[in-house]
């Protein structure tokens, strides 16, 4: 049976718990649908080893400031999961788990959304997926010729799962040399780490703080937003640490991938049991496929967080073309805020 609501968000991650935190707030009628059978979003699927590249004060979601997180100056992973879990139940998100939404359709002056647990009939639909769930990998030739394995960020969680083994970690981005970094310090692993150009390290005293505001200043519209946008990595300890043994010294792109490793352009090989590919992702939008609006590059035209030829739609968290810095903790907020008082206003008059 089809239920009835004014809003439903698809994505119970970061972006999806700001965006109930508003619609709260607006005394909207809402549902928050999320494929993940546990709270936390992406954050809960991130390696052993990551940490944020701000303070818990600077990485906070509306309403609610992030606590520090004992002896570390930048929370781990496992310390935004359960910020994330504790945000949805002190402000008691209506979140349905293990929920996967299919499609987005329109239905006369509503739109219909349609998940594996039931049907929903909405005023309005904030999508929220992110773009963990779409991992990019490059084609690069002799791809398929590789007999090792072939990785990507989302698959990687720490250096004992790769103990005596020759691995490449390909991406200049933070990603990247987080993973470069988090190998090669081990001791274990031998690293080699590739980048399509020389590496660019900001200042040791740069982070997440003045990263958020450089964003919020340089909105990049086709980008893929918040931090990554920037292009540079940040040197966050194990990346400095790395960097300063002399243990992260990138090489540029191979060739080509062979059998048992990669050609570099002089014809000289290096032999690998494992590639990642730390390339970066796309945003996850195939439940969105039957309202057809993608356009160039495979994003939806967007004015703020509504989508530009579907009102009722509105993106939000993946990146500066869905609202500066949106892809942030601390950056989602606004959007957020902004997305639910139009859905208001769209509610009002319907």
């Amino acid at each position: 049976m089809t239920q009835h609501t004014d809003v439903v968000v698809v994505g119970g991650g970061q972006a999806g718990l700001a965006a109930g935190y508003h619609l709260r707030r607006q005394r909207l009628d809402f549902l928050i649908l999320d494929a993940d059978a546990a709270p936390g979003g992406s954050w809960q699927h991130m390696w052993d080893s990551l940490h944020l590249f701000s303070p818990a004060e600077h990485s906070s979601l509306p309403g609610r400031l992030m606590p520090t997180q004992a002896g570390e100056t930048y929370p781990g992973a496992e310390h935004v999961v359960g910020y994330l879990a504790d945000y949805e139940k002190r402000y008691d998100l209506p979140v349905q788990r293990g929920t996967r939404v299919d499609a987005v359709r329109r239905d006369a002056d509503r739109l219909l959304v349609e998940a594996d647990s039931g049907s929903w009939r909405a005023r309005a639909v904030i999508s929220a997926t992110g773009t963990w769930s779409r991992p990019f990998l490059p084609a690069v030739p002799g791809r398929s010729l590789f007999t090792g394995r072939q990785l990507h960020t989302v698959n990687y969680r720490s250096p004992a799962d790769f103990a005596g083994q020759r691995v490449i970690v390909v991406g200049g981005g933070n990603s990247g040399a987080q993973i470069a970094a988090d190998l090669a310090l081990d001791g274990s692993v031998e690293v080699t780490w590739v980048t399509q150009r020389p590496p660019r390290f900001l200042p040791d005293d740069i982070d997440g703080r003045a990263l958020f505001d450089v964003a919020t200043a340089r909105r990049r519209a086709l980008d893929t937003g918040g931090v990554a946008s920037l292009g540079d990595i940040v040197a966050v300890p194990p990346v400095r640490a790395a960097r300063d043994a002399g243990l992260l010294t990138a090489k540029p792109m191979f060739s080509q991938l062979t059998a048992d490793g990669v050609r570099w352009a002089d014809g000289s090989r290096t032999g690998a049991d494992a590639v990642f590919w730390c390339t970066g992702f796309r945003p996850a939008l195939s439940h969105l496929a039957p309202l057809r609006l993608r356009g160039v590059r495979g994003r939806i035209a967007t004015e703020g967080t509504r989508a530009v030829d579907e009102p009722r739609l509105h993106l939000l968290g993946y990146g500066d073309w869905t609202g500066p810095a949106s892809a942030t903790l601390i950056g989602v907020g606004r959007p957020a805020r902004d997305a639910a008082r139009e859905i208001a206003a769209l509610c009002a008059h319907n």
